[in-house]
């Protein structure tokens, strides 16, 4: 392997676009401080040494585009770096299947290409383009609920012997079967779900664990989520929204002495407001007793932009789903698993997460 780490990248939305145009305001700001979540440099690896080789999308204004281009195609909204201002590079932008991975709310806005290809001849133009382009890493940031297609590039994986990052709560690296699979051909995988550096979930677990952890009875809480992107238009659709919920709802519950009943927690996004873009509101509140069954509770309000929140964490799970395959170590990788995604295998507090998530990098 060389010194470069070679990515592709699944779903051309907002997501990459701040995780690509961020990399570029640090090579233009050298003097700022990375604020990834763990290093600036893990096992020797920068943000730096990241090439993103190719793309893989539905829409027909992003298909057949550079990627740079691409990255600026409507609906995507993050425009940290003008357009003109970022590097061209030979990277593409080639057609994935569709199945399920287009709503009905936003099918209008994402605008499929017309006469798609058939899954048989995108499958075999795929696998030829992750060997030509030396692909070792597939990133995917499919819209919520997009079940099938998310089954479909862990597949692509499997076959083509590259890890697989997958960012949306679509069960893969967190399933029992999808993770033997991955064990068996040793392939690594990180997932399922990415937290935000401090999103609505890190936020939520983490006080909730507090709670907890002082010796209160947590007896209700909810997280109610809106936002103004094309992925809070997505979860307008209910029916896209089973795995999220649970996602959501594990990864606090997770950190909890006393399990809540079903109908005493509600994590979860609530809608669409459009003059919001990628800023992302939180309303959290928790409700318990304390000594003598006295009653207290809290309300937070968290307002951040979406898409940073994500792209601190991607840069580092590709950069651990590196490590992996410089190690020849496959399968779920659990502590950055644990760390970096809401719905891992085996949920930890994040502290252990992070602890065992350093001991991976120092190779222990």
């Amino acid at each position: 392997m060389s010194d470069r780490i070679k990515v592709g990248l699944v779903g051309i939305g907002n997501c990459f676009s701040g995780l690509i145009q961020g990399i570029e305001y640090y090579r233009k700001n050298p003097s700022q401080e990375v604020t990834g979540i763990i290093h600036d440099k893990l096992a020797g690896y920068g943000i730096h040494d990241i090439d993103f080789v190719c793309g893989f999308d539905v829409g027909e204004n992003k298909v057949g585009k550079p990627l740079h281009e691409a990255i600026y195609a409507f609906p995507n909204m993050v425009d940290w770096i003008a357009k003109e201002d970022l590097p061209h590079n030979d990277a593409m932008v080639y057609e994935s299947p569709i199945l399920d991975g287009v709503g009905v709310w936003v099918e209008n806005r994402i605008k499929p290409i017309e006469n798609p290809k058939s899954v048989e001849q995108i499958t075999e133009e795929v696998k030829q383009i992750i060997k030509e382009k030396g692909v070792e890493i597939i990133v995917s940031y499919l819209p919520v609920g997009s079940d099938k297609v998310t089954e479909f590039w862990a597949q692509i994986c499997l076959d083509t012997n590259t890890a697989f990052v997958n960012c949306i709560p679509s069960f893969i690296a967190s399933d029992e079967k999808w993770a033997k699979k991955f064990e068996e051909k040793n392939i690594p995988c990180i997932g399922d779900d990415i937290k935000g550096q401090v999103g609505a979930t890190i936020v939520h677990r983490t006080l909730a664990k507090l709670c907890s952890d002082r010796g209160t009875k947590i007896e209700k809480t909810y997280q109610i989520n809106v936002g103004g992107n094309t992925d809070f238009l997505n979860m307008k659709e209910q029916d896209r929204l089973a795995s999220k919920r649970i996602s959501k709802t594990e990864s606090v519950q997770s950190q909890l002495r006393e399990r809540l009943d079903d109908d005493q927690i509600y994590v979860g996004p609530s809608d669409f407001i459009p003059f919001l873009g990628n800023t992302k509101l939180m309303f959290m509140r928790i409700e318990g007793r304390q000594w003598a069954n006295i009653p207290y509770n809290m309300e937070v309000r968290l307002e951040v932009d979406d898409k940073a929140n994500s792209a601190g964490i991607v840069i580092d799970a590709i950069r651990l789903a590196r490590i992996a395959l410089d190690r020849g170590v496959g399968g779920p990788i659990k502590p950055a698993s644990a760390y970096l995604m809401k719905h891992p295998i085996e949920q930890t507090s994040d502290a252990l997460a992070k602890s065992e998530c350093e001991k991976f990098v120092a190779g222990n």
